[in-house]
């Protein structure tokens, strides 16, 4: 019987040149690129907490200040004298006290008189969020204007 030749393409790799380690090279640089993945949706995630608690905080400010325009409205006047001097003192405080549900990290309240004017006032409500690396202050301004 005659010996076949066999096709250098089919011929078994030498033994000394054996392949190993690339299925490993190849785990490792999948992990690496789950990593990343990973590390992305984490800060995802971080971004999408900071955003909630800023909207949060200006919904507290607007419930605030929409508070205290209806106050106004129902005592008919904008003036700090009175009922309306001792409820301000409240809302202050309130709106620094960040123990009750609806305080402010740092809040104030600032209710300014239009000028010019007798029946109209801008209502200024500032805070910092806590999650404000910056420290920037956030600022909701609202105007009432009673008949």
């Amino acid at each position: 019987m005659r010996h076949q030749a066999r096709h250098p393409q089919f011929r078994q790799p030498l033994p000394w040149r054996p392949q190993r380690g690339v299925a490993l090279i190849e785990a490792l640089v999948s992990i690496v690129i789950f990593s990343f993945g990973v590390l992305g949706l984490i800060g995802l995630e971080a971004s999408a907490i900071n955003y909630s608690v800023d909207a949060e905080d200006r919904n507290r400010a607007a419930l605030f200040a929409s508070e205290i325009a209806s106050t106004m409205w129902l005592n008919g006047t904008v003036s700090m004298t009175g009922t309306l001097a001792t409820q301000y003192s409240t809302w202050q405080t309130n709106i620094a006290n960040t123990a009750l549900p609806t305080g402010l990290p740092n809040g104030n309240l600032v209710i300014t008189p239009t000028a010019g004017t007798t029946n109209s006032a801008d209502i200024a409500i500032t805070w910092i969020p806590q999650t404000d690396k910056t420290a920037t202050t956030r600022t909701l301004t609202t105007r009432v204007i009673l008949p």
